[in-house]
């Protein structure tokens, strides 16, 4: 007979893992690369490799953020968040791949860390006002984890894509 804890245990350990195999798709994509690289576009897109790990990053970090704390850890969709989540895709003056690389694998490990330590994938909170999220909607999280997921997944196959159109380099194939 499986329990709920031992199901549960199983569901993190599956969610821990596929979020490691797809984090590790998106940083193969900026393996041997220089920092001016990794803040090249190469396509009509603006993204860069760089700028797609910082946004991974933050995004991760900030739904984190929101598993803990509620909705005030999302902030508000003002002008002002909108520019800084736009610029989140860029890498700044001064910032370097390694740096960028280096708070991802410490807003990873805080993840996996927030994945053990949670009561129950089934603690919910409430959404932010947004025009994007309907009115009174709560995430569990694990439709958050699965959020991260999601993102994690898409922007490691933009960051394909990006490195195919640097330099012929793939990821898979």
């Amino acid at each position: 007979m499986t329990t709920q804890h031992s199901h549960e245990s199983g569901e993190r350990a599956d969610l821990v893992e596929t979020l490691a195999k797809h984090r590790s798709f998106l940083r193969q994509t900026a393996t041997g690369l220089t920092d001016e690289q990794a803040a090249r576009r190469t396509t009509d897109s603006e993204l860069c490799l760089g700028g797609l790990i910082k946004h991974v990053a933050l995004v991760e970090h900030g739904w984190a953020r929101f598993i803990e704390r509620g909705p005030t850890a999302i902030g508000s969709a003002d002008q002002a968040a909108m520019d800084a989540h736009a610029e989140g895709f860029r890498m700044a003056e001064g910032e370097t791949l390694a740096g960028l690389l280096k708070r991802y694998d410490e807003v990873a490990r805080h993840t996996e860390d927030l994945i053990a330590r949670l009561p129950s994938l089934e603690s919910a909170q409430p959404l932010p006002e947004a025009p994007w999220f309907p009115p009174g909607a709560k995430w569990t999280a694990r439709r958050v984890l699965l959020h991260i997921l999601a993102e994690t997944a898409q922007h490691a196959g933009h960051a394909d894509i990006i490195r195919e159109s640097l330099d012929g380099a793939k990821t898979m194939g």
